[in-house]
């Protein structure tokens, strides 16, 4: 005769849950905001202009004025033709009008010290951190439109935080929304940071292309 079957082993106790605690964000909070910048950003996107500029060791090429900018900026509809995406950052919640085009909050280990607070204020505890321009391109080879990025810039004590993916990351978005086939930008060859940063996003740099340019004298002489 078969022995019998010993008895099932008792099921375990479910073990209590543990509640979280009930308190805001660790470490040091920041909320972050992507958004189409308007006339009234011209000011401040002067300035971040320039410091690109001076970031690419090109002051002396830079000839932009405020007058300039919102004269030719503001001209058609968003994603029709030059469009720019502002990056704005808060310590609090952001509460003005302004839709964004995606917002998040990151979260720091040590708070963000920034000396030209006061001179990149938007509204409240708002600052101004960065931003990028893009325009509509056409691929012949995919016969599909794309945007090209001309300026992408974040002010330096923001940087490495995140906020230049997180602009990035908005003109792509921008792009599969809009069933565009490819986002294209140009790097300076010693900004071994930027190449990597792009790399590791999933670009890829095009070592074989160069870029031709006609400005200046050269262009005008083909007005003649």
């Amino acid at each position: 005769m078969a022995a019998a079957e010993p008895p099932p082993p008792p099921t375990p106790t479910p073990a209590a849950p543990t509640a979280l605690p009930e308190s805001g964000p660790v470490g040091n909070p920041i909320f972050a905001r992507i958004r189409i910048a308007i006339p009234s950003d011209v000011p401040h996107l002067h300035k971040l202009m320039y410091q690109l500029a001076v970031f690419e060791r090109l002051p002396d090429m830079f000839s932009a004025t405020e007058s300039s900018l919102s004269s030719t900026l503001f001209n058609s509809p968003p994603f029709q033709s030059v469009t720019v995406f502002l990056l704005e950052v808060s310590p609090t919640p952001f509460t003005d009008a302004h839709p964004p085009i995606t917002q998040v909050v990151v979260n720091l280990d040590l708070p963000i010290a920034d000396p030209e607070a006061q001179k990149f204020g938007s509204g409240g505890d708002a600052v101004v951190a960065g931003f990028v321009l893009f325009f509509p391109n056409y691929s012949t080879f995919l016969a599909k439109p794309g945007f090209y990025i001309e300026d992408l810039f974040v002010r330096d004590c923001y940087r490495r935080k995140g906020f230049g993916k997180i602009l990035l990351s908005a003109v792509a978005a921008q792009a599969v929304k809009m069933g565009y086939g490819r986002v294209e930008w140009c790097v300076l060859d010693w900004n071994v940071n930027a190449i990597k940063f792009y790399e590791e996003m999933g670009a890829e740099v095009l070592q074989e292309w160069r870029i031709c340019r006609l400005t200046g004298d050269a262009l005008q002489a083909y007005g003649k």
